[in-house]
């Protein structure tokens, strides 16, 4: 092998080298990501189950067929959305296990009867398989695709019929919310990362196919509310 010929492979393999470093490097960012959005929504459901006033939203987590929890950060006045993060967990109605999270982002919406709040804690009780398999795959319009009403709050509330009830808390402003419009879709890289496997919202929520120990908080938080006695 001639010398330019070696200094030729040395240099491929060293940007290969580079090139997988760079990789690991970015799936590892990923993935911590992932576990700071899981961390947050742990803390956004506690902070919706300690709310006296969600008291229907406790008692019928065990009804629904999952439950999507959302951080959303908000722009402008009674209007716009400008976008976030959140995870959804799906429950095995035959055993009424819990499945770990699939992460989710959402897009431009409009809110019901907000008032110049910066953010909302969110929890959308998916009630129908419609409004459950709707989100499996693709992006899904509220209130377009599947429908969508505002959870009851207070005692002797009573719940509209609807795909999806949506619960928030805004700076101090408690009650439900009607997300009409937002946009809500898969972050298949995020759940690929997060759980180091080529995984669909699918294979997380309904088959249970996956683990991660980073969200065991957030699926015993949720499993504890959703079985406890009322």
């Amino acid at each position: 092998m001639t010398r330019m010929k070696r200094i030729a492979t040395l240099g491929g393999i060293a940007t290969m080298l580079v090139a997988m470093t760079m990789g690991l490097a970015f799936a590892a960012d990923e993935t911590e990501k992932g576990q700071k959005i899981v961390d947050d929504m742990t803390q956004v459901f506690s902070n919706l189950n300690a709310d006296p006033d969600m008291g229907w939203f406790r008692s019928n987590l065990r009804r629904a067929q999952g439950v999507l929890i959302m951080r959303q950060y908000r722009a402008g006045f009674i209007v716009g959305v400008s976008g976030g993060r959140g995870v959804m967990l799906a429950r095995d109605t035959n055993t009424g296990k819990w499945s770990y999270p699939a992460f989710y982002g959402q897009g431009t919406g409009s809110f019901g009867f907000q008032i110049g709040a910066d953010t909302s804690e969110i929890a959308l009780l998916i009630m129908t398989e419609k409004g459950r398999d709707a989100l499996l795959t693709t992006d899904v319009k509220l209130g377009g695709d599947i429908s969508v009403a505002a959870g009851p709050v207070g005692a002797g509330a009573k719940a509209a019929t609807a795909d999806v009830l949506s619960f928030a808390r805004s700076k101090g402003i408690y009650g439900g919310v009607a997300l009409e419009g937002l946009v809500i879709g898969p972050q298949h890289k995020m759940n690929k990362s997060y759980y180091n496997a080529d995984v669909s919202p699918l294979d997380i929520l309904v088959k249970h196919g996956v683990t991660n120990q980073g969200a065991d908080k957030l699926v015993a938080a949720v499993s504890e509310v959703a079985s406890a006695k009322k």
